[in-house]
């Protein structure tokens, strides 16, 4: 027994997740606040850390400097008191709660790593859940938008033409003025300035898929999820629990510092989430001078925040943002030019995200899940399952707009230009019980399914088309089905390259065994190596030629701009005929770049996939056999496989995009099955460290059940 009183009793399972028993909801949200702390104190208490700015607390380093001004430039910590003044009454009960859990643990014991660095505790505190919410929602979320949209900025300063950029986001450029966005003075780079320009940061990519009880073997509906995060950390970024109170019952992966059940089920209801692509971060473009920006005919002033960084070791770091209606400016006010200001929708994010997901334990179907969830803030998308219905919605606070799609800045002086609101759920897309018997979201277009087009740039189709083609396979489908299709290596990329690429294959041993390759990324295929190679040839040749060879070796190597964006490069490879070819004919191209990318030695896979699970605080810096990293592991699957399995550098260092948690769950049966990279515990020395690492490489999944009815009663 983990812990016990009168109203709440904690015991693990056979796989070490804790079953929570209690007497009432609040009691639950506090066990839930307890285990956090117990298993996940010491991540929980980082990202209290990063989310306030507070790292060079703890580490002096000119890199932790410029960690805490991005935190500190978002301002998610600043005057918090509004915003948690908003949480309703039975709400803010259950957050405080789950914070008396949190503290009621940490009061026995801190993590010791912490303590070896200097950190001073204070107890957590409401405002701490909700920083650390809006943290993880923007860093695996809403940064891709905002990063994409300001590659198109520096695309367009590094002299890449309308016509260009018209062919990797056709329809919507709307309202972009070339010259105007060419005047703009960027502050924060990604890519060293003598590249010229920057790339985008990572994406977050996940696959989730809900099948109707007509469709089922079972007669009741079918739910799966497999986020796709980075992998490549202990612990896991996940943490599991089954929570019970009286004969409500839940299994849910959860995140530590955030009191609520995000992906699984309960008694009544399943759900599960990937990641949107709706824009919801705009820029608008500011003219400055004087500590002002143009306002029509006149001039306003920009507020002003003041923040002092403390630096261990080293004097405090003073710095000043400037922010106005369209965010924090990136730039001077006072030093003439034009600037970059920044906002993104959930920025105060907090009181409806937390009443939806808290009111998520007690919603009995799919319509009051969907009413719930489409509420949230941050964007994401949800299927959902009860016993008899079926069903999707996209949540996000979707800006009103007059002019443009929001991919590109506007002239921030223009108020026709300003957001107009936001709008409501149900224009959002979203399905109740369709036709196909099923539903499918893996980071695609989505819009057909709503009022509006929130969707400017998706990650393509490839792995929902192919989840598609698998479920309509069988009239009747399985949990069986729904494991084997969640470690599918087919790459529906690959389908569509190959018939244009064998007949221009070199006449070599290469050429031939790339020719016969089953499209499979699997751990000994030589084919799948080979044509990577070629791709990665393909997409430097191309797109080399317009950008240059210096700066498009340094995307392909170092950061995530062609592994994010795959589809609309490839919406240019796969085109007949091309403004980036400049007059070359598209299978000369293709040609050239096999004959010269194929002579190598072909390589199983697995000789290219190799990961380390690196410790958040230890990763490389202890011998191995401390036994804080773990691996190497072979990481299979590839950009466009259902299993993905990118394995690639971004700001000097390796990172990944790999299914984080593997959740699937029958509605006919009291349980889910999972697995994820990791275990519960982060403590290295505890035996459910790495527990579930072995399982989730041979796809296998554990069984889950409901926390035990009797437990409260055993303990009194």
């Amino acid at each position: 027994m983990l812990y016990r009183d009168d109203s709440l009793a904690i015991a693990r399972d056979e796989h070490g997740v804790p079953q929570i028993t209690a007497a009432d909801d609040a009691a639950m949200i506090r066990g839930l606040g307890f285990c956090h702390a117990l298993d996940r104190g010491m991540q929980m208490l980082i990202m209290r850390v990063l989310g306030r700015g507070e790292l060079s607390k703890l580490d002096g380093s000119d890199a932790s400097l410029e960690v805490d001004l991005f935190f500190r430039r978002t301002g998610w910590a600043h005057e918090l008191a509004a915003d948690v003044a908003a949480i309703d009454p039975a709400t803010r009960t259950l957050i405080e709660a789950y914070c008396a859990g949190v503290n009621a643990r940490f009061a026995k014991k801190l993590p010791w790593e912490l303590r070896v660095a200097g950190y001073r505790h204070t107890p957590w505190q409401l405002e701490d859940c909700v920083v650390v919410a809006r943290v993880i929602s923007y860093m695996t979320l809403a940064q891709t938008q905002a990063d994409g949209e300001r590659f198109i900025v520096e695309m367009i300063q590094a002299g890449v033409t309308r016509e260009l950029l018209e062919e990797l986001f056709p329809g919507q450029l709307d309202g972009l003025d070339l010259e105007l966005v060419r005047k703009v003075a960027l502050g924060q780079r990604i890519v060293p300035a003598d590249l010229k320009w920057a790339g985008v940061g990572r994406f977050a990519a996940s696959n989730n898929w809900v099948v109707a009880g007509a469709r089922s073997a079972s007669g009741a509906p079918l739910l799966a999820n497999d986020p796709h995060l980075e992998v490549n950390r202990l612990p896991n970024v996940w943490y599991e629990a089954s929570l019970r109170v009286g004969e409500r019952w839940g299994i849910a992966a959860t995140m530590p510092g955030i009191p609520a059940l995000l992906l699984g089920r309960t008694s009544d209801l399943a759900w599960g989430a990937t990641y949107t692509f709706a824009d919801t971060v705009d820029s608008w473009i500011e003219d400055c001078e004087g500590g002002t920006s143009r306002r029509g005919d006149g001039r306003a002033p920009f507020r002003v925040r003041r923040e002092r960084i403390e630096r261990k070791g080293k004097p405090a770091h003073e710095v000043v943002f400037y922010e106005n209606d369209h965010g924090v400016l990136d730039g001077d006010p006072h030093v003439r030019g034009h600037y970059l200001a920044t906002r993104w929708s959930a920025a105060r994010l907090g009181a409806r995200s937390f009443a939806a997901l808290m009111g998520m334990w007690r919603a009995a179907s799919v319509e009051q899940g969907r009413q719930l969830l489409g509420s949230l803030e941050s964007s994401f998308n949800w299927v959902l399952a009860d016993r008899e219905h079926i069903g999707y919605q996209m949540s996000g606070l979707v800006p009103r707009r007059a002019h443009g799609s929001g991919l590109v800045p506007l002239p921030g002086w223009d108020p026709a230009n300003d957001w107009q609101g936001y709008h409501a759920l149900d224009d959002l897309p979203r399905a109740l019980d369709p036709p196909e018997g099923r539903f499918v979201t893996a980071n695609n277009d989505l819009n057909r399914h709503g009022k509006i087009a929130p969707i400017t740039v998706s990650m393509g189709d490839y792995r929902a088309e192919r989840i598609a083609q698998l479920l309509d396979e069988k009239p009747t489908l399985e949990l069986a089905d729904m494991q084997r299709i969640q470690v599918d290596l087919t790459s529906r990329q690959a389908e569509l390259f190959m018939p244009i690429l064998r007949p221009l294959l070199p006449a070599t041993p290469q050429g031939e065994l790339l020719a016969t390759w089953d499209l499979r990324y699997d751990a000994d295929s030589r084919g799948a190596f080979l044509f990577e190679q070629f791709y990665r040839a393909l997409l430097g040749r191309v797109f080399g030629t317009v950008l240059g060879p210096e700066i498009t070796r340094h995307l392909l190597g170092e950061t995530g701009v062609f592994v994010d964006y795959f589809a609309a490069f490839d919406r240019v490879l796969l085109a007949p005929t091309s403004a980036w070819l400049r007059g070359a004919a598209r299978d000369d191209v293709w040609r050239e770049v096999a004959a010269a990318s194929l002579a190598i030695e072909p390589r199983p896979w697995r000789e290219v996939q190799q990961i380390t699970l690196s410790h958040m605080l230890f990763g490389g810096k202890l011998p191995r056999l401390f036994g804080f990293d773990r691996g190497p592991i072979t990481l299979v699957g590839g950009r466009a496989t259902i299993h993905q399995g990118q394995l690639y550098r971004s700001g000097g260092r390796t990172t990944t995009f790999a299914p984080s948690i593997r959740i699937i769950t029958d509605m006919a049966r009291d349980e889910v099955r999972t697995t994820l990279v990791g275990g519960p515990s982060e403590r290295r020395f505890s035996r459910w460290y790495a527990s579930d690492v072995d399982r989730w490489l041979r796809g296998e999944l554990k069984t889950l059940t409901p926390a035990p009815h009797h437990a409260l009663t055993r303990a009194r």
